[in-house]
């Protein structure tokens, strides 16, 4: 799958904490997973809606990404559990 057809697959799918947790679609931003000090690549990312992404929110109604990573994995998963499962939606497995 080229880059332009992932970024498509991962719009379209949405906010995959949304999904999980409220069983509804937001638009979302693409979320790149990193190893160390930097990014992967462009497709080892997931897509988070703003709220779950960089708002800066932790509070009983959601966390975000950025830049609460510990709480944001305790509460949704990891980084890396939620990629294999937007991969295998993005890929038609689930």
């Amino acid at each position: 799958m080229g880059k332009r057809r992932w970024y498509l697959a991962l719009q379209d799918m949405g906010c995959i904490v949304c999904l999980n947790t409220e069983g509804i679609r937001s638009e979302p931003d693409m979320h790149h997973i990193s190893k160390g000090a930097g990014r992967i690549d462009d497709f080892h990312t997931i897509p988070l809606c703003p709220l779950h992404h960089r708002l800066g929110v932790n509070n009983h109604l959601a966390v975000s990404r950025h830049p609460w990573k510990k709480e944001f994995e305790k509460r949704y998963g990891t980084e890396w559990e939620l990629f294999k499962q937007v991969k295998d939606i993005a890929e038609g497995k689930k």
